[in-house]
């Protein structure tokens, strides 16, 4: 903009210059057409005149001359001064603006390039952090989901608490086992009614000295309650997890071991008694041969019911060990149940019983143990012989039926109280423990029948009316 400035000044002072000449000029022109009309008028004369011109042009020459030259001197100092003092140091001052604006420019340049490879690199780090965060987020989500479907389908109840003792976790078979309602919130809620020993601060403060598994009764179940305390980042404790597991299945095969100890004793202490006690009457005196045969005919009585009883323990323990080894074959099922019934013919008579056997249809060969089968069908119609009254009437029907063929075994007998039937498979469990242990029976009969089919792949099922009789079922798998 203010380049070669210095020349347009002095340029300016010569054009003011001309100016000032021309206008110089223009006067003389004026004096001489003045003159010229004095001279019309007579008012000078011609020579008056020629020696005024000459006398004006040499003024007027030396004149302009002097102007340009003094307007000359002037301009060059003027724009020499001006050059010095002003352009110079607007010069200086825009070439160091021009020096600071390339080199801000250029500072600008490093800095959009630093700053757009720094936006470069930190948009790398965020997309870095964000795939990490995704994949962190969908890890998170997978492990919430999979404790989740653990939880749901744990077979054990959990229940977490917080330090207040109200709920943050649990899962249905916590409310299944405890019966939780809605409104029940908190661990006092829960636990309170069971009337417990323990507290969230005996759990929490006094863990090593507090039993913190507990036993508990949920109308016919047993639950058994493990609390312990868990603790955040800070190892500081954060509230109590209660783990409840389902034991009634224990707590009943507990009672039925102690139950069948109690039951062994006493079945093995009966006969033994009476053996040891008529045993010791016939060694203390002389008796006669009668009351030696009576004597000796309960001593033998008693001897082969503990002989049964063995047998049937012994023979209950090898199938619980699964040692007890099932030869499977072919055979016809209805010659089997005619000989069984053959082999009961004595007691059948005994009671005057009406036994009737039907074969329903052309049964095929069943495929199952045959002593075994024959074991079941003894027990299941000497049953039917001893709880029918005398004369009474059992009937036996062959059957077949989609790949099993069937016994059914009706009798008019005594029957079965409707809330024994659920038992009746139990070892030991007796009805009428008297009257069984009178007609001899153990009470492990149906077990082991039970225990048969179950070997062989059949079934068996039996309903019953007090008074009116009962029906057996078996079912034996045909096909290999």
């Amino acid at each position: 903009m203010f380049k070669n400035i210095q020349f347009k000044i002095i340029l300016i002072f010569f054009l003011i210059g001309i100016i000032i000449i021309s206008g110089l000029g223009i006067s003389f022109l004026n004096s001489i057409q003045l003159l010229n009309l004095k001279v019309e008028n007579g008012q000078v004369s011609s020579v008056q005149v020629e020696e005024i011109l000459n006398i004006i042009q040499q003024r007027t020459s030396i004149t302009l001359i002097v102007a340009g030259i003094i307007f000359a001197i002037i301009g060059i100092i003027a724009a020499i001064a001006l050059s010095k003092f002003v352009i110079y140091p607007i010069n200086k001052l825009i070439k160091s603006a021009e020096k600071i604006t390339e080199e801000d420019n250029t500072n600008k340049k490093k800095i959009r390039k630093k700053r757009n490879h720094d936006m470069g690199d930190l948009e790398n780090i965020f997309g870095v952090m964000t795939t990490e965060l995704k994949d962190k987020l969908s890890e998170v989500s997978t492990q919430k989901n999979q404790i989740e479907t653990i939880l749901l389908h744990m077979t054990d109840g959990i229940i977490a608490f917080n330090m207040k003792g109200e709920i943050i976790l649990i899962n249905p078979a916590a409310k299944k086992f405890l019966s939780i309602r809605p409104e029940d919130n908190t661990f006092d809620d829960i636990f309170k009614k069971f009337k417990l020993d323990i507290n969230m601060e005996k759990i929490i403060y006094l863990e090593n000295w507090t039993s913190t598994e507990q036993r508990i009764q949920v109308e016919d179940k047993f639950m058994n309650v493990f609390f312990a305390p868990f603790k955040n980042e800070s190892d500081r404790p954060d509230g109590v997890i209660a783990v409840i597991q389902d034991i009634t299945e224990h707590v009943k095969l507990d009672t039925m071991q102690k139950e069948f100890v109690a039951d062994v004793s006493h079945e093995l202490k009966t006969p033994i008694t009476s053996i040891m006690g008529y045993a010791d009457t016939l060694l203390e005196g002389e008796y006669d041969k009668e009351t030696q045969n009576k004597f000796l005919n309960v001593i033998a009585t008693e001897a082969r019911r503990m002989a049964k009883l063995v047998t049937d323990l012994l023979t209950l323990s090898r199938y619980d060990n699964n040692k007890s080894r099932t030869q499977k074959e072919s055979f016809d099922l209805g010659e089997l149940v005619k000989k069984c019934q053959d082999k009961l013919a004595i007691e059948i008579k005994k009671k005057n019983h009406t036994v009737n056997c039907f074969v329903t249809a052309d049964v095929p060969p069943v495929y199952a143990d045959k002593y075994d089968i024959e074991r079941v069908v003894l027990n299941i119609l000497s049953n039917s012989i001893k709880y029918t009254k005398e004369g009474g009437e059992i009937k036996i029907y062959v059957g077949f039926v989609y790949n099993d063929a069937y016994i059914k075994i009706f009798d008019n007998g005594i029957g079965i109280p409707e809330e024994d039937l659920s038992r009746i498979f139990e070892r030991f469990y007796r009805v009428d423990k008297a009257r069984t242990r009178e007609m001899g029976g153990t009470g492990l009969g149906l077990s082991i029948a039970k225990e048969i089919l179950d070997k062989n792949g059949g079934s068996i099922d039996i309903k019953s009316v007090v008074g009116q009789g009962t029906e057996v079922v078996v079912r034996i798998p045909t096909k290999q």
